[in-house]
């Protein structure tokens, strides 16, 4: 009796002492997280980003980083940085101790030659635009894919695709650039999309690429049946008001602005689906 009465105390104080131990860990955690929401309003309200900031009520970057998982100290990889709007706050956010990679696609792996023309030229524009930015963060490294050291195979934490899918798609390099990016990331490393999205009803025709919406159920499918596996979605950047149907694409849409359409105008940015991938 007196060991049966000996063994329920001691089970019952490693009872009562695991909630303070799972409550410690927690306010570690949420510190971290803390931290993590300050740097990157800080990076999100600095004077410097300019007329960037125009854009945040319809990018909504501190809840889109933040779903993807985003941190300081990670290496990213930002596919395909254009005019380099993500490329400002990811750089001051990531921090010194974080990696900033700009990747570009393997124009050999185009299957038209005005997109392997396009694609070449896109590491030299952006090595030629970055230092005009006079950004002060992470390190930053621009490649095209096939160009990728080997010794980056399995390193990345996070590689974030902005509205460029249907350009993957219909240049025909997805299979290619979503097998390299693949090899890229760590085994818990994670892949965020965000993309103009298609009615889910809407035409073949009209959702090949060359319009610039794509179903989410497509996209879904098609970066699952490349390795990877669906682990979250949000409609962090849906905008209702986009009926995605415009004859000349989303490019009709604020900030191309194509026609200089009043009611597209008054739509603001297009629909967007907002993903998150692991590796399987």
């Amino acid at each position: 009796m007196r060991r049966l009465l000996a063994t329920a105390a001691i089970l019952a104080m490693t009872a009562a002492s695991a909630p303070a131990m799972a409550d410690h860990h927690g306010e570690m955690a949420m510190g971290g997280m803390h931290a993590s929401h300050h740097a990157l309003r800080s990076v999100l309200a600095s004077d410097a980003r300019g007329e960037d900031g125009a854009r945040d009520a319809y990018r909504h970057p501190f809840e889109t980083l933040d779903f993807f998982g985003v941190e300081p100290g990670m290496t990213v990889v930002d596919y395909m940085p254009a005019g380099g709007w993500y490329t400002r706050i990811l750089v001051p956010y990531l921090g010194a101790e974080g990696r900033y990679i700009g990747l570009m696609p393997d124009p050999a792996a185009a299957d038209a030659s005005g997109f392997a023309d396009y694609f070449g030229a896109l590491p030299g524009r952006f090595a030629e635009a970055y230092p005009g930015w006079s950004l002060t963060g992470a390190p930053i490294e621009g490649y095209a894919s096939q160009d990728v050291p080997e010794a980056m195979a399995g390193t990345v934490d996070r590689v974030l695709i902005f509205r460029e899918m249907h350009n993957l798609l219909r240049s025909g390099t997805m299979y290619n650039e979503l097998t390299r990016i693949r090899s890229m990331l760590k085994d818990d490393g994670r892949l965020g999309i965000v993309q103009h999205r298609a009615k889910a009803d809407a035409p073949a025709d009209y959702t090949l690429g060359t319009k610039g919406y794509l179903r989410q159920d497509d996209v879904i499918a098609l970066v699952e049946a490349h390795g990877f596996e669906l682990v979250g979605m949000s409609e962090i950047n849906a905008n209702p008001a986009d009926p995605a149907n415009w004859e000349d694409g989303v490019w009709t849409l604020p900030p191309g602005n194509r026609g200089d359409n009043a009611e597209a105008a008054a739509v603001g940015e297009s629909d967007r689906m907002t993903l998150l991938f692991a590796k399987r």
